[in-house]
Order: C-alpha cells, then sequence, then structure tokens
C-alpha cells in the first residue's frame, strides 16, 4: 500500500528461536497476497452478517444485540444443550455395592453388581433422554434391589472369584498447550475465564515468559525439545524420559500451525521456582501450569497393570449375580511426576475407580460379604457448557480460531445471551429468542456445518485455490440454487415478533420475553392476560410446568396501608415493585365542593373542585426502599417514615461545619460529608450511629485496612502497577482502579461477580486499548449574514 522505494520481503517462520530467524532472513519471499485476500475477506465476511442481521434483531427482539458468523453458533450451542436440559426425563435404577473381603486377608474392596441370571444390569448409560432403556438390560427397581440385597445376605450365599483378567497400562502424556487447550484447562484446574487466561498469556508473552499465546499448533521447536528433555532428566531421573523425542500431530479440524505449541521462551526453561520473586498470583499460576506441560510432553509414558476381577454370587433361585472390580496399579510414573491433564466431572468417578487397588486375588477363590448395600440413582441431563467444554466443542466443529475463542465467549456474556453460573454457562431466555429467529429466518447461516465449511473456503482462499470478489458476491447475491444474504434479508417478510419472542410452557401459560425481561403470561378466560415475572435467577431448565404454576399460585403482594403521616397527612403505603419492596406516600383526593339548590339550600351534588387553570405539576411522591432485613408484611408505619426521611443528620463536623449525613446507597450503607464518604458495617447503623462514631470512622484513612471502607471492594495489588485494585462507584456506574488506570465493569456484570481475576483482566484490557481519543471539535457553521431591509 506504501508503494515503498526500498526491495521489501518476507521473513516466515513458525518458531521464535534464533536458529529459525536466521533461517527466514535467508530465505524470503514475496508477500502472498492469497493470504492477505483471506485475512480481509474474513473481516468483511464478519461484517456483512453482523451490519445485515443485527438490525433484523433490534427491530423484533430488542436493542444491544447482535450476530455475528461464530458468536451466534457459539450461543446456539449453549441453547441447544439447555433445549436437551428442558426436554430430558429422568430415570430411576437401582443397583447393588458389596463390600468383599479375601480368606485370610485384612483388606477388603468393592464390586458393583453387573449381571442378574446372566443378563447385564442397567446403568445410567443405558438410558435414553426420555428415560426410556436403549438397550436389551434389566433394570432394577428399589423394591427387586432389596429382594436381592436379602437374598445374598442369607447364610446359605456364597461369593467366589469366577475370573480374573490382568493387562498392561500405559498412557501418554497430553501435547503441549494449544490456545484452545490452554483455555480448557486453566478453566479446568485454575478456575480461569478464557478472557482471563489470554489477558496472563498475553502478559507473559510480552515480557518475555512464554513463546506465541495464540497457536493451534502441538509441535515444539528443536531447542524446546532439547530443553524440555534436558530439565526432565534433571529434575526426574535419565529414565523419565523416552529414547527419541515425541512429535504430536494437531487434532484441530482447520489448524493451520503458523506457530509452534505455547511453551516456555528460550533454548533452557526456567522453572517456576526460579521466578517466584518475578512472577506473582495468577501469572504465576499459569507459567507453572504451562512449564510443567511442556516439559511432561517429552517424557516417558507411565505404565502399570489392571486387573478386572469377576465374582460370582449365588443367593438361590432367582439371585444368581455376577460383580465386577477393577483396579490399577502404576509401577512407573513416568511423564505423571510432572503434570497429569485435568479431567471433566463426568470423567472422575470412573478414574477413580479404576485408580483403585485390589489384594491379591486367585480364581475360584472364595469370598466373605462384609456389606451389601442397595442404591438408587437417578438419570441426569446433559451438563451444561463451561467456557472449557464450549471452546472444546467449538474447536472439534471447526468454528472459528484459536485467536477469536476468548473474545467470542465474551461478547455472549456482554451481550446478555449467557450468564455464568459458576462454572457453567447458563442461556438467558432471550438467547432462545435470538437462536429461534435466526433458525427460523436465517437458517443455513447458523448451522454448525454450513459456519466450519466457511473456514474451509477461507482456508482455499488463502491458498489460492478460490477468488475472493466471487466467493464474496456469491455468499452475499447469491448463485445457483443458493439465495445470497441480501435475497435473503430483502424477503424476510413480516416477521412475527411475538412469536419469536414466545415459549410455552403448559396449556394457558406462555413464557414471553418482554423489554423489562421474562414474564408469564397466563391465560384466566379475562380480556387482558394475566402477567407473573419470572425470577432472575431461574434458570430456564428450572422453569417446568410444576414451577410455573407454582409462580403463578404464589400470593400476590398487593399494597398494604401503613396509616397517616402525622406531619403532612398523606397516607404511607408499602408496596412491591420491580426492584424490590418500598414505602410511599400517597398524594390526597383532590378537594370537593358541595353544590346546593339555590331555593331550599339542600345538598343536590358533591363533585371536585376545578382546577386552577395554572397549576404547578404535582409533586413527585417520596419514596424509600425497604432494607435487606425488613419484609413488606411486617414494616410499620414508625420504620416506614423512618425510611422517607433519609438521609439522616447525624450532625456537623465541628472543624469544616459541613453536614454529615447516613444513608442507603446502590451498594450498602454509608456516610457522607461533603464529598468524602465512608462504608457502614451495616443498613442498621443509619438510624443508631452517632455523631462521636461517626467523627471516628472518617479519622480513619481512606484506604486503611479497616473494614469500612469508601471502595465498594478492595483487593491486592495489581500484577502490573503493584497497586492495590478498588472497586468504586462513579458516575457513569461502578469501575475498577489502582490509581492509574481505570476501567468501566462491563454491563451484564455486577460488582458482587467481579473478583480479583476479572479486575486485573478489566485493568489489562484497558492499558491495551490505551488512552481515549479525543474528538476534534468541529467549528461552528458560519451562518449567512442577514440581509437589510430595504
Amino acid at each position: 500500500m506504501l508503494k515503498p522505494k526500498v526491495p521489501v520481503k518476507r521473513m516466515v517462520f513458525h518458531e521464535i528461536t534464533k536458529d529459525a530467524i536466521q533461517r527466514a532472513e535467508q530465505n524470503t519471499r514475496e508477500i502472498d497476497t492469497a493470504l492477505v485476500d483471506a485475512q480481509e475477506t474474513r473481516r468483511i465476511l464478519d461484517r456483512l452478517y453482523g451490519f445485515e442481521i443485527s438490525p433484523v434483531l433490534w427491530r423484533k427482539i430488542g436493542p444491544g444485540l447482535s450476530a455475528g458468523r461464530v458468536q451466534s453458533a457459539a450461543t446456539r450451542l449453549v441453547v441447544d444443550r439447555e433445549r436437551e436440559r428442558l426436554a430430558f426425563t429422568s430415570a430411576n435404577y437401582w443397583d447393588l455395592v458389596a463390600e468383599l473381603t479375601p480368606a485370610d486377608a485384612d483388606s477388603s474392596f468393592t464390586a458393583k453388581l453387573a449381571r442378574l441370571e446372566g443378563r447385564r444390569v442397567a446403568q445410567g448409560g443405558d438410558f435414553d433422554d426420555h428415560g426410556a432403556l436403549k438397550t436389551d438390560v434389566i433394570a432394577l427397581d428399589e423394591r427387586a434391589a432389596d429382594t436381592l440385597v436379602d437374598a445374598l445376605r442369607a447364610p446359605s450365599a456364597s461369593f467366589q472369584v469366577s475370573k480374573l483378567e490382568t493387562k498392561p497400562y500405559s498412557r501418554r502424556p497430553a501435547a503441549p498447550f494449544t490456545t484452545s487447550t490452554l483455555q480448557q484447562e486453566a478453566s479446568r484446574k485454575l478456575r480461569f475465564s478464557a478472557r482471563t487466561t489470554m489477558s496472563l498469556a498475553q502478559s507473559l508473552y510480552e515480557n518475555g515468559y512464554i513463546t506465541y499465546m495464540r497457536t493451534d499448533s502441538t509441535t515444539l521447536s528443536q531447542q524446546a525439545i532439547e530443553a524440555a528433555r534436558r530439565q526432565a532428566v534433571t529434575l526426574y531421573g535419565a529414565d523419565s524420559i523416552p529414547e527419541k523425542p515425541r512429535v504430536y500431530a494437531s487434532k484441530s479440524k482447520n489448524a493451520q500451525e503458523a506457530h509452534e505449541a505455547i511453551r516456555p521462551s528460550g533454548d533452557s526453561f526456567r522453572t517456576p521456582a526460579e521466578l517466584s520473586s518475578q512472577l506473582r498470583g495468577d501469572e504465576f499460576k499459569l507459567y507453572d501450569l504451562i512449564w510443567k506441560r511442556t516439559v511432561a510432553s517429552q517424557m516417558a509414558d507411565a505404565k502399570g497393570s489392571t486387573a478386572t476381577v469377576t465374582i460370582a454370587a449365588d443367593g438361590g433361585e432367582g439371585a444368581h449375580a455376577e460383580f465386577t472390580a477393577s483396579g490399577t496399579v502404576i509401577t512407573f510414573r513416568g511423564y505423571q511426576a510432572a503434570y497429569e491433564e485435568g479431567r471433566d466431572e463426568a470423567r472422575n468417578a470412573s478414574a477413580d475407580e479404576a485408580s483403585a487397588k485390589l489384594p491379591p486375588l486367585e480364581e475360584g477363590q472364595a469370598l466373605t460379604l462384609a456389606e451389601l448395600e442397595a442404591k438408587g440413582h437417578d438419570t441426569t441431563p446433559p451438563p451444561r457448557y463451561t467456557e472449557a467444554s464450549l471452546v472444546k466443542a467449538l474447536e472439534e466443529l471447526g468454528i472459528g480460531r484459536p485467536s477469536t475463542y476468548a473474545s467470542i465467549i465474551s461478547t455472549i456474556i456482554d451481550r446478555g445471551y449467557v450468564t455464568p453460573r459458576g462454572q457453567a454457562l447458563v442461556p438467558n431466555w432471550i438467547a432462545f429468542s435470538v437462536v429461534r429467529l435466526l433458525e427460523d429466518h436465517f437458517s443455513e447461516l447458523v448451522e454448525y456445518d454450513f459456519t466450519a465449511e466457511m473456514e474451509d473456503d477461507l482456508d482455499k482462499i488463502a491458498g489460492g485455490e478460490a477468488d475472493r470478489v466471487d466467493w464474496l458476491g456469491q455468499f452475499y447475491f447469491g448463485g445457483g440454487d443458493h439465495p445470497g444474504l441480501r435475497e435473503i434479508v430483502d424477503n424476510l417478510g413480516d416477521i412475527d415478533a411475538r412469536a419469536v419472542n414466545s415459549i410455552r410452557i403448559d396449556d394457558g401459560i406462555t413464557l414471553r420475553v418482554g423489554k423489562y425481561g421474562p414474564y408469564l403470561e397466563v391465560e384466566d378466560g379475562s380480556e387482558t392476560p394475566r402477567r407473573v415475572n419470572v425470577p432472575e435467577d431461574l434458570a430456564p431448565d428450572e422453569l417446568t410446568a410444576e414451577k410455573a404454576r407454582e409462580l403463578i399460585d404464589a400470593p400476590i403482594v398487593t399494597d398494604r396501608v401503613l396509616g397517616e403521616n402525622p406531619a403532612n397527612g398523606k397516607t404511607i403505603v408499602v408496596k412491591d415493585g420491580r426492584y424490590g419492596p418500598y414505602v410511599t406516600e400517597l398524594e390526597p383526593e383532590p378537594d370537593t365542593e358541595i353544590v346546593a339548590d339555590a331555593a331550599t339550600g339542600e345538598v343536590v351534588e358533591e363533585k371536585p373542585k376545578k382546577k386552577a387553570a395554572k397549576k404547578a405539576a404535582a409533586p413527585k411522591p417520596r419514596t424509600a426502599s425497604l432494607f435487606k432485613s425488613m419484609e413488606p408484611a411486617t414494616v410499620d408505619l414508625a420504620t416506614a417514615l423512618q425510611l422517607l426521611d433519609l438521609p439522616r443528620t447525624v450532625g456537623e463536623d465541628p472543624e469544616s461545619g459541613e453536614p454529615i449525613t447516613a444513608q442507603n446507597g446502590r451498594y450498602g450503607p454509608y456516610l457522607k460529608k461533603g464529598t468524602d464518604s465512608r462504608s457502614l458495617e451495616s443498613e442498621d447503623q443509619i438510624f443508631t450511629i452517632e455523631l462521636p462514631a461517626a467523627l471516628e470512622i472518617f479519622a480513619q484513612p481512606k484506604y486503611g485496612a479497616r473494614r469500612a471502607s469508601s471502595a465498594l471492594k478492595e483487593f491486592d495489588a495489581d500484577p502490573t502497577s503493584g497497586k492495590p485494585i478498588r472497586i468504586r462507584d462513579g458516575r457513569f456506574g461502578p469501575y475498577v482502579t489502582d490509581g492509574e488506570t481505570n476501567a468501566t465493569i462491563p454491563r451484564g456484570e455486577t460488582v458482587e461477580g467481579v473478583d480479583f481475576d476479572r479486575a486485573v483482566q478489566l485493568l489489562a484490557d484497558k492499558r491495551a486499548k490505551g488512552p481515549a481519543k479525543l474528538k476534534a471539535k468541529r467549528a461552528p457553521a458560519k451562518r449567512p449574514a442577514a440581509k437589510k431591509k430595504a
């Protein structure tokens, strides 16, 4: 673009090492216009998608929403999983667990019922999502399980080893980290969000501790392999590494492998212990994770043996059963001495069982029953996505790129489509409306295969196999049997916004997504259907027909009259509003005038007095929210009057003469003196604190170790600036600050939900953006000179 007058060449290297850069310098090439075209095509495609579809969401669902080639597919994944949970029907099944002891042995082991009368006994995996059996197995109920327990506990029952199998056990280490696997493992082991992981990795990379953190390659440079093997030998012994270096193949669909795997930098790795004084907090934890994974990836397999034992149990007629038990003994830890990959919760149970130890056993050996218990189980719906499992699903489907996963998850959270609940990602009802509209009217664009095929097509453009203009033209204008995006948008017709934002819960009960959130609409025969608010913390799969009926049948909180304010004669009422219960003063009814007969003087009519022609606007009635400790049903008139009179003047500062007031704020009770404020420990102090105690609080340092602080939250020092982090309430809402950098808390997140890691992330993101650019002031337009009158 600049058309330089000096020769320009492109250096290509896939690892940041001295040798690789020197080789690249000796083998330069021209700029690959196909790669440039692919990057520009991706950018244009995303804008065409977002700019054409997002306005449809604004008109039919609500403002502030957005659609995107990858974010819409990610949102659909989360919503589809919640739909599975909504449609799931639990099944109940029973099994038996026996504790058995070999003869002449002190140790015992546990075994589970596997077969009864030659047929396999049902386990959780044998039921489908509708609670029906998928295979020909026996499903025990509680009665059958108890009957079997009684038969096998009988003195005549016998237990003996019928079969014993021993197999060698070997397990390979996991590959070095890619962007995706780093995010997944940091989520499992360190509880980091994808955004936090990438921010910390960016800082480690910028400061020279790790290699580039955006990669889909599991390949290590020769220098890194040698460094990892040397360190493994030094720390764990010569037998901890295999004879030949390990080479890993990428499993990622559409992997570009432009950079090597994420690893500690340099041709000699620094151990976490060596960096303990330089790295602190979460940066140290992430470096430790990367270092362990890299070193372990070049270590030897873990070896051992796995034994599986089958026990024949005979309890008489109808009680011929088989129990099984298995255990693994690790004889050589290998890479496990340095690191072991984290597992999802669903796999933990089987891993624990596999690692159980069995005593020495022989076929035909008699066993003694120490304990036998029947256990009932309920099948559970598929687990919600976590950030780790969502990243894994996107990678497996070939949707998006490693560098985009963190921003995708952040976007669907910031847009209000998804709310984190612990580690789980819970979709909000508005996400159901968005996905439904896209599925009904842009079905092809949100298909997982279609989104992944786009990535393939972009790779073809990068390889010079396709022309970007032709491809974009076909996508936007269509071609052949496939309509283009422009044609789809132009021919949408009338989208029924009410239908898009409605979900049937039960007969006569419909959930609607409204401007102020979801609510239930109940058809009770009246002209105007009744509306019932849905609690914000109720997940979609928890809103069953039974729960909806419970919300509908809950007693309605009506206005309760507390009495009359003696100061002005106004009626005090407690109400339940959108933001919780509150008390308010009702304006008195308008005065009436008496109309009498002119002749007899008898009262003919009473009617309101005529309003003055020019009357001042009616004053806004005073209101005050109830404290968290108060209940609308028990609050009395005296308490209501105290609330309405807030803020309460505690006294005057003897030095400055400024009044000190006690009041309740958005984030709790506090004292205020001019522009200075201090938090109180409880709401009750608003009514009870006196001037001496208030002066004592103001005399304490504003940012001391005391509990009452003007900050909404306080954390440890920021790893970058070294200064303590605080959350404050500002003019435009709460924000995070370390005294140097201020970062606004995004919409959709609460002060309570921001922890130290998230605060560090927000500050790091703000620093990366740099200072805000000031808009140039436009000169005022010149007005034409007024024409002189003739």
